[in-house]
């Protein structure tokens, strides 16, 4: 089977630093180690193996890009070259860092006080104390300043009151980031989106509580849960104070946005490595099933397209490095290199031909998965009407007030 940096068709690793080299050979192989030999059980079981959180953590998979409080303070492309090596694994894997990093850790770090960052991040990084992040809602989800969930004044804090949906490790997390919209916030309605502020609960408050979601046919590998709150007491200390609006938890989106973009390359080259090996063994006329053009004609479109996305990715690091990307740049390299991992989880299951289902082969389980990829974090069909309006200036869907 080709190595993964044999697929590196344009060389883009020769770019890397040694340190970065580093890095991502020793998340590579504490994948291939660690993570692989369980993956056909926890697939079967629905679970994530929660004893591998720890060692997660002293790779430095959580909170990477934050800088101080125990956490690794990484560039962009070295956060996404371990987010590449997570989801060559298993999307599920990459979406536990995910979820604790770019969505928790990041809400309590770019929104949360001094006092909050310093009690919570350390062990966070860790792996020792887990966090979830409370937007998505039954009936809100591509439309999130649409949530329902309330923050109702009470003495000195608040009554949380709703319901989330679709959300990672709520089930094992001790703090939960729930949004919620405020009915104190003078002279802003309380049911528009700019009355949306951002709450830390422990998840052992009375009223709080969260059950997984059972008979998912992707993403098995992730814990994924719904959270009911009826009056779940919060206090001044528990809102996140640098965050109004919609803005917060949008920040907090593209961080994970940008994470999917360098996971789904990660994706694409475990499926077209076993594609490789599989049509070069195998006998089909009494010749390999590699020596026939469309076979060829095949790999050869899955690494163009891996090309691309990756040329994609790269660029998108600078620029976040520099400061200067747009949550538009972000947008189209999320569905994009998305787009680009489906097709070759596809293809690749199809080369597979019947051994591709069964569970000792990987592309049928990422090509399950990238379902609930391309799905979360902003659909396809949204990032393309943000594109849209940045082309035109011209907003295609409503915006929540």
């Amino acid at each position: 089977m080709p190595q993964p940096n044999a697929l590196d068709f344009y060389g883009y690793d020769e770019q890397l630093t040694d340190a970065e080299r580093a890095l991502q050979a020793r998340v590579r192989e504490w994948v291939a180690t660690r993570f692989m030999p369980r993956v056909a059980e926890c697939w079967s079981a629905h679970d994530f193996p929660m004893d591998l959180v720890p060692e997660m953590g002293e790779l430095g998979c959580f909170g990477a890009t934050i800088e101080g409080y125990g956490c690794p303070g990484l560039s962009s492309r070295t956060y996404g070259l371990v987010m590449r090596e997570l989801e060559r694994g298993d999307s599920g894997l990459r979406t536990m860092a995910s979820v604790q990093g770019a969505l928790a850790m990041n809400a309590i770090s770019f929104f949360g006080t001094e006092a909050q960052r310093e009690h919570r991040l350390p062990a966070m990084a860790k792996g020792e104390s887990l966090g979830c992040f409370g937007l998505t809602e039954p009936t809100h989800g591509s439309n999130p300043g649409g949530m329902l969930t309330t923050a109702t004044r009470n003495g000195e804090g608040w009554l949380l009151n709703g319901e989330k949906m679709w959300i990672g490790n709520a089930d094992v997390a001790d703090t939960a980031i729930i949004w919620a919209k405020r009915d104190d916030l003078e002279g802003i309605d309380p049911m528009s989106s700019r009355a949306i502020s951002g709450f830390l609960v422990p998840t052992d408050r009375t009223g709080f509580e969260a059950s997984l979601i059972e008979n998912k046919m992707s993403l098995r590998v992730a814990r994924t849960s719904r959270i009911n709150m009826k009056n779940v007491e919060v206090g001044e200390d528990d809102l996140l104070p640098g965050a109004r609006g919609l803005s917060g938890p949008l920040r907090c989106l593209d961080q994970a946005r940008y994470g999917i973009a360098w996971g789904a390359l990660g994706a694409a080259e475990a499926c077209l490595a076993e594609a490789i090996e599989y049509v070069g063994g195998r006998e089909v006329f009494d010749r390999p099933l590699a020596s026939y053009q469309l076979v060829q004609d095949k790999l050869a479109g899955i690494l163009t397209r891996l090309v691309e996305c990756t040329g994609t990715a790269h660029r998108l690091a600078e620029l976040k490095d520099a400061g200067e990307v747009t949550g538009e740049q972000i947008s189209l390299a999320k569905y994009a290199n998305v787009d680009m991992a489906q097709e070759a989880a596809r293809t690749c299951r199809e080369l597979l031909g019947g051994v591709g289902i069964l569970d000792d082969h990987a592309s049928f389980r990422h090509m399950a998965n990238l379902e609930s990829v391309a799905t979360y974090e902003g659909t396809r069909d949204i990032h393309r009407l943000v594109l849209g309006r940045w082309l035109t200036g011209e907003q295609a869907f409503r915006q929540q007030p």
